[in-house]
């Protein structure tokens, strides 16, 4: 009886050892993680890899930033009133998406992150152009881990 309680007992500590081996195989980090823009759309990609992860593992990847954009209504002449219409919007901003780890357990990838959109109501005969547009606080965060981003980016389009 004794015998067969240390085998069990032996057995559980064994599996005990793979489970926590097999938990702790698993360690996601970011390798690098960058930023480029904002594009002529205003749009900022914001690139990563990600190691530490299991073969044929998906993991959903969130870009997130702060954004400030600036908005004015333009006549079709490409002029500006005297006095122009315009708007400036601000706030948080984020991109996700799913991606699957190779038999490396590594994942690379982009996502883009978009200005803050406005309700600015141009009068007839003008259209919403861009002005400018500011990221700030560029993070990348998955699998537990996030990495920011140093730095502003930023772009103006138009100069009134």
């Amino acid at each position: 009886m004794l015998r067969r309680l240390a085998s069990t007992l032996a057995w559980i500590a064994v599996l005990m050892v793979m489970v926590a081996g097999t938990a702790s195989a698993a360690n996601p980090h970011f390798l690098r993680a960058d930023a480029s823009g904002p594009n002529n759309a205003g749009n900022l990609s914001v690139s990563f890899k990600i190691a530490g992860l299991g073969d044929n593992e998906t993991i959903t990847v969130v870009a997130s930033a702060d954004a400030t954009a600036v908005y004015a209504c333009q006549n079709r002449g490409g002029n500006f009133p005297a006095d122009p219409k315009k708007t400036e919007v601000s706030g948080p901003v984020s991109a996700s998406g799913d991606f699957t780890s190779g038999k490396n357990g590594q994942v690379s990838g982009t996502l883009t992150l978009q200005p803050p959109s406005t309700n600015l109501n141009c009068p007839g005969g003008q259209r919403q152009v861009m002005l400018s547009v500011v990221y700030t606080n560029v993070a990348v965060s998955g699998g537990g881990d996030t990495e920011s981003i140093p730095g502003t980016f930023s772009r103006t389009f138009i100069t009134i």
